[in-house]
């Protein structure tokens, strides 16, 4: 399918982009265009187009707003030391796309037209990509149900969109170890569930705990299993890894409770490259504790598109905290961030093809 290309009749001039790219934090500055993509039980995927971002005019009865059938993903483009651009695994966000819609009885996005509205808003937008240190295009490709209707079944018509955020480095100074707060109150997934699908409801439900963690002094949450309360699955919206005095790394299992994630993927074949031993094994909240304790766990980090990787410094419950190594970021975790990044950025080695150019 070819995008039909509507040029935004007003886009924000050269100067004004130039001073909103200079800083532009995460998630707060918007492209000129956006990407949409219509699904019909009569006529299947329709209507591809590229055109100016603008407001969204819906019926107060449209499915979403109701039943919540709503899927996203998250990815970045960016800029190369050689002038051209480039994606990050988008095959694999494709991928998982498709089966966050599979869970929530969505249409499936074939990958070609997920990857291809991605790559046409990027050659279109890519003068939005900022030049500074640690700048990207983060891309929000998202599904949504655009039937008109009051009734609990999977909606007959869709709105598929990507929108475009420039992106500076998420963490201000540099990565910093985090403090976490693990949740005994809540949880994030349960068998079953929908904790494998990115959807918007896996989040709204972490925000309460979230809400907590900050309030109690801390950076991010850190929730347990639902059935046992006892093994660690995620963070909000991050995967998390726990690096041993061996040199050997572990990461929960997927199974079918934790978001898989891409960044945790490419993690993980980085450390088989690197000969390190890694396990994908279940690890309890005491364990983490007294192997902490012990000096037998000597880092912890977590890992997501937005930030990348994010050292873990020290974690607390109701009736204990500890400290993890010496409360920095570690030499394992300052090895991950740097070799990915700087596959992403096209500087190293790209042995498992993971860029893909933006002709």
């Amino acid at each position: 399918m070819n995008f039909v290309f509507e040029p935004n009749p007003s886009p924000v001039p050269a100067s004004e982009r130039g001073a909103r790219l200079a800083d532009p934090g995460f998630g707060r500055v918007f492209t000129d265009h956006m990407a949409t993509l219509r699904w019909s039980e009569d006529k299947g995927w329709h209507e591809g187009r590229i055109h100016a971002r603008a407001p969204l005019t819906m019926d107060p009865a449209s499915s979403v707003l109701h039943y919540a059938q709503e899927i996203f993903e998250g990815l970045k483009a960016y800029r190369l030391d050689n002038g051209s651009t480039a994606l990050f695994r988008p095959e694999a966000n494709a991928a998982r796309f498709q089966s966050s819609a599979r869970r929530l009885a969505m249409p499936e996005l074939p990958a070609e037209l997920f990857v291809e509205s991605i790559e046409a808003l990027v050659r279109t937008d890519r003068d939005w990509i900022p030049e500074i240190e640690g700048g990207s295009l983060y891309l929000r490709p998202f599904l949504i149900a655009s039937e008109v209707f009051l009734g609990v079944k999977p909606a007959a018509e869709y709105l598929y969109m990507v929108l475009a955020s420039s992106a500076g480095s998420y963490w201000k100074g540099g990565a910093r170890a985090i403090s976490l707060w693990v949740s005994h109150d809540y949880t994030r997934a349960a068998p079953g569930g929908t904790g494998a699908a990115k959807c918007g409801g896996n989040y709204a439900t972490s925000l309460i705990a979230q809400q907590d963690a900050i309030r109690r002094g801390h950076d991010q949450v850190v929730f347990l299993d639902a059935t046992e309360r006892r093994w660690i699955e995620e963070l909000g919206g991050m995967n998390i890894f726990f690096v041993f005095d061996d040199g050997g790394i572990q990461t929960p299992p997927l199974t079918g409770t934790i978001l898989p994630g891409i960044t945790r993927d490419s993690i993980l074949r980085l450390a088989r490259d690197q000969g390190l031993t890694v396990r994908e094994e279940l690890y309890s909240i005491d364990d983490w504790r007294a192997d902490a304790e012990s000096g037998r766990l000597i880092e912890s980090f977590a890992c997501g598109t937005a930030a990348v990787v994010t050292p873990i410094g020290k974690v607390a419950g109701p009736d204990y905290d500890f400290t993890i190594g010496s409360g920095a970021t570690g030499q394992t975790t300052a090895r991950f961030l740097e070799s990915l990044t700087a596959i992403q950025r096209g500087r190293a080695p790209d042995p498992h093809d993971w860029l893909k150019p933006v002709a």
